[in-house]
């Protein structure tokens, strides 16, 4: 995912990638809303067959029904919760070949996870409970239905020593206005290495994941930062993963501290710094920690991999923009890192940051992955899926599992 600017300069590039107190004045009429310009994308024909050929086209009225058989906040907020949770654990089930596959769409893909979520988002912002309900609560309840459909609040390995703990994340699909067909690989990343064991040179490594929304409103309130702060002092080494440019993989050097204002999923367009606690402290520039030297020398699968130092930078001193090929320059104001000035560069930026401020860079490595962009067969401009498209998606998920291999084998030889 990456700013509009630097796609030009890249043929093909694709966008990179306690409870709330009660309410007791307002009515449930009161605090309904209309459907979000997610939602209502939801009714077109690509959607509804994306669901209906996966077997989810079942998750939104499933919902609805135990919305309706809530008669408080609290039963609610565990029907919210309970159901959330599935949602995920069923993707995440269908992607790893367990259970029935619904229908004839191939397993690997993202996209029933994505429209499955957003059907029950609209179902919760227009459901009319019997009971008073606060603008706040329901409020709280789409947040818990997005946490927990997304699998950030399942993240846990086990206990005891002699297992590595792996953290990585993805995104939805994007750029949906521009074609409603799209799938995001690094969601289907997610899906597929939720809890699976991979085995390096030194030994088994646990992998949890968890995907993030493509909205620059959720990414200000912090949602990257609530839910990996909790993990990163405990894991081995962490990464982020999005959509890059066409036909390769990219390691990002250097995360930049802008946003560069590319409409997100809401339509909607950021032109800023990167809002973050404390400002005063914030720098213009992070890193990657992870062995990027031992991942793009490895064999890791078809699509080359490169260690990515480009970033564009306003030069101490100066006023304009300048592509600096080998990395920021001291003193520099950042326009885009390596990986844009899009929201995979923010989560980038925010995941990096967020392991400096627990004092954690020189022990944990971290940073960004991008992986091809998706691409349909030669042709296809209207079909929702077709045999390259699976190919692909499945190559990019199994050279992801093999970079995470490389790269937690490496980090342990270092350390040694």
């Amino acid at each position: 995912m990456r700013s509009v600017r630097v796609r030009i300069g890249v043929l093909g590039l694709a966008l990179l990638t306690g409870l709330a107190a009660p309410m007791t004045t307002a009515t449930a009429a009161d605090t309904t809303a209309a459907p979000t310009v997610e939602e209502r994308r939801l009714d077109g024909a690509v959607p509804q067959e994306i669901l209906r050929r996966s077997g989810f086209a079942d998750a939104a009225p499933d919902f609805a029904r135990a919305l309706d058989r809530a008669h408080s906040y609290a039963q609610a907020r565990r029907a919210v919760v309970r159901e959330g949770t599935e949602l995920w654990r069923r993707a995440v089930d269908r992607a790893q070949g367990r259970g029935p596959a619904g229908g004839d769409l191939s397993r690997d893909d993202d996209r029933p996870l994505y429209w499955a979520r957003l059907g029950m988002t609209r179902e919760l912002r227009a459901w009319e409970p019997g009971f008073r309900l606060g603008e706040g609560q329901r409020a709280r309840l789409l947040d818990e239905l997005e946490r927990t459909s997304r699998g950030q609040t399942a993240i846990g390995y086990p206990r005891g020593k002699g297992m590595k703990r792996i953290l990585v994340t993805g995104f939805d699909p994007f750029t949906l206005d521009r074609d409603i067909r799209i799938s995001n690989p690094s969601g289907a990343v997610a899906l597929a290495l939720d809890g699976t064991v991979i085995e390096t040179a030194d030994g088994p490594a646990r992998v949890e994941t968890a995907v993030f929304p493509v909205r620059w409103r959720d990414f200000a309130e912090g949602t990257v930062e609530r839910a990996l702060r909790p993990h990163l002092p405990r894991v081995d080494l962490f990464t982020t993963v999005s959509q890059g440019r066409v036909g390769r993989f990219d390691v990002e050097r250097t995360n930049g501290a802008w946003r560069g204002g590319f409409g997100d999923n809401e339509n909607i367009g950021r032109t800023e710094t990167i809002p973050v606690t404390d400002p005063a402290s914030q720098p213009q520039w992070t890193s990657t920690t992870l062995p990027y030297a031992e991942i793009v020398a490895a064999d890791t699968g078809r699509f080359p991999v490169y260690d990515n130092t480009s970033v564009t930078e306003i030069p101490a001193g100066g006023t304009e923009p300048v592509v600096r090929p080998q990395g920021p320059t001291p003193g520099s104001t950042a326009r885009a890192g390596g990986g844009g000035d899009y929201l995979s560069n923010e989560i980038a930026y925010r995941a990096t940051l967020l392991r400096d401020r627990l004092g954690l860079h020189e022990e944990l490595p971290g940073g960004h992955v991008h992986t091809p962009v998706l691409q349909f067969g030669a042709g296809n401009t209207t079909e929702v899926t077709d045999p390259e498209f699976v190919r692909n998606r499945l190559d990019i998920i199994e050279q992801v599992r093999s970079i995470v291999t490389v790269a937690v084998s490496a980090t342990e030889r270092t350390r040694g």
